[in-house]
């Protein structure tokens, strides 16, 4: 009923290239996820992430459902659910805060940007105040809310991505994930930058710009993602992106040469 396509950066796959077939029930997937896991994560409990697509865009029983099945393994601590502001009616909220009672549910949702004009042009398709009432109703029930942000976005320098962080901050949310702008094939976003090339940050860009919002971010808003990336075969721009070790390992590295960390200038009142 507002747009088609989907946000302009968004891949066929909804930003889920890494998730396992819908084809299988949902234990199966988890099961097979948790398979895969053993080889980096030495941990016996796991969160059941709905990450593709708009997990609430759905009837309030096939929700509940899913919640059910995600939630059953005594292995599985908390569910986590991908959305849109837009998509969170009142029988949706009353299945989430049901759901809540039983194992802690996350809510993601993907802002991007504070600035409707950026949006527009993303084909977000909601406005920014629509954030804001999902954000508050979530958080009135108990439900712990992540937002998405995405650097270096056509139009929008430092100050324009500090005032989302800003606009965060004023809002009850528990997370954040940030990551930088990928432009990957078969997307409008691709086409676009074909026709109309903008800057794309390098890495060094992207790390002076990531680390000035972590100084701005509220202290107790837990930093979920600080770099993002595509699967290989899709990635446009930028290219560095694909080397996550080297993009963790020269963040750190510089936050330690600045001697800086989260909540910085939030604490001075700067």
């Amino acid at each position: 009923t507002l747009s088609t396509g989907g946000c302009i950066f968004c891949s066929e796959g909804g930003s889920g290239e890494y998730a396992e077939s819908q084809n299988l029930s949902i234990r199966q997937q988890l099961l097979s996820g948790r398979s895969q896991s053993k080889n980096k994560y030495q941990g016996i409990h796991y969160i059941a992430y709905f990450q593709a697509f708009t997990n609430t865009y759905t009837t309030p029983e096939r929700l509940s459902d899913m919640l059910s099945e995600a939630m059953a393994p005594s292995w599985i601590r908390a569910v986590a659910l991908g959305t849109r502001p837009d998509c969170l009616g009142p029988e949706i909220l009353a299945v989430l805060s049901q759901a809540n009672k039983i194992k802690p549910v996350f809510v993601e949702m993907g802002l991007q940007t504070c600035h409707d004009r950026t949006a527009s042009f993303l084909n977000r398709a909601y406005p920014t105040k629509t954030f804001t009432k999902a954000a508050k109703e979530l958080s009135s029930l108990g439900l712990r809310v992540s937002a998405h942000t995405i650097a270096g976005l056509p139009g929008e320098n430092l100050d324009a991505q500090l005032a989302t962080i800003d606009y965060l901050n004023q809002l009850p949310i528990s997370g954040i994930k940030i990551s930088m702008l990928n432009i990957l094939k078969n997307t409008a976003l691709a086409t676009y930058y074909e026709k109309h090339p903008f800057p794309v940050y390098s890495m060094d860009e992207y790390v002076n710009v990531l680390i000035c919002c972590l100084e701005r971010l509220r202290k107790d808003i837990v930093v979920e993602r600080i770099t993002g990336d595509g699967p290989r075969s899709l990635l446009i721009a930028p290219k560095w992106i694909g080397h996550k070790k080297l993009v963790l390992n020269t963040i750190r590295k510089e936050m330690k040469r600045r001697n800086t960390w989260q909540g910085r200038l939030s604490e001075q009142g700067e």
